[in-house]
């Protein structure tokens, strides 16, 4: 039932009619338990009431895939902009960012290009850079990509690896010598069985590994997950293997086991909050109604909630 029940959120996720109509009526859908406004402004408010208890914070602009370069060129700003407001406001918060909607799709040059000047930026103000991971046609790709910005860009840009490819493994092997700080997630994105883990037992096994491998390599590793499970694995390994708080946090998504959250701050823990804004929330919000089943009442409830 569950994987019926994702199915069809994934399927609604990339309809148009549905984009269209969710973006009309906003968050009377229950989106703003998962999303931090519209705005550069609203976002700020909750990133600092984030800070208040405890939280660090990665914000991302939403909206993935664009259709020339001037939309790629107004995203950038976006993202530009969204550094600038971090610095100025003083907040904690680092920015993600996805290379479809920076031009990733055009050309590599724009994209490029795009990415420098956001790194720039976030140089300036000393706002740390993740290049999110998308589907698995654009994998190679972006870690290419990612090389290159390193080099150039050493302090400021790390990436995603998902748990569920297969390729995961070696690409651990693969960007160590760049000593690259990683997001480990499990994955968001339908995959065929020929590139990806089908079953979840796997893909969780593939996540410790890939935890394992790249704590015991000595780079900073985001564990990006809200199962219990992995979290406990994670504090084993951090002990069995001594491995300083400084290099490592949880990262959680906003709306999602705020309890949770906040008892692993109690317990010493660092943990970072992915806190999406704008207008284009209705395909990361029904990706997230697609992880969790469970959100689809809170989600009912809340479209009847005056």
């Amino acid at each position: 039932m569950d994987r019926i029940v994702r199915n069809s959120f994934m399927f609604l996720s990339r309809n148009k009619f549905m984009t269209n109509f969710a973006n009309k009526y906003g968050h009377k859908l229950g989106a703003s338990r998962f999303v931090a406004g519209e705005t550069i402004e609203e976002a700020v408010k909750v990133i600092r009431g984030l800070n208040e208890k405890g939280l660090e914070v990665t914000l991302d602009h939403l909206g993935e895939f664009i259709h020339n370069e001037k939309e790629a060129i107004n995203k950038t700003n976006q993202c530009i902009d969204s550094i600038y407001e971090i610095g100025k406001e003083g907040v904690h918060s680092q920015i993600s960012v996805k290379l479809t909607s920076l031009g990733l799709d055009i050309s590599d040059e724009v994209v490029v290009e795009n990415m420098r000047r956001i790194l720039r930026e976030a140089e300036i103000c000393d706002v740390f850079v993740t290049i999110d991971m998308e589907d698995h046609s654009r994998c190679e790709k972006t870690l290419t990509i990612f090389k290159k910005l390193k080099e150039e860009f050493p302090h400021h840009v790390g990436t995603v690896l998902q748990a569920y490819l297969y390729r995961s493994v070696y690409d651990i092997d693969d960007l160590n010598p760049y000593q690259a700080p990683l997001r480990l997630v499990k994955g968001a994105y339908k995959e065929s069985a020929k590139v990806a883990f089908p079953d979840k037992a796997e893909v969780d096994e593939n996540f410790k590994h890939i935890i394992m491998m790249h704590m015991i390599n000595g780079n900073f590793t985001a564990v990006a997950t809200h199962d219990d499970h992995i979290i406990d694995f994670t504090k084993q390994i951090v002990n069995q293997y001594q491995i300083p708080r400084e290099q490592y946090e949880f990262q959680m998504l906003y709306g999602i086991r705020p309890e949770k959250q906040l008892q692993l701050v109690k317990e010493g823990y660092q943990v970072r909050i992915y806190v999406p804004y704008g207008t284009d929330w209705y395909g990361y919000f029904m990706r997230r109604m697609a992880e969790r089943p469970a959100n689809v009442s809170f989600v009912v409830k809340g479209m009847f909630r005056k």
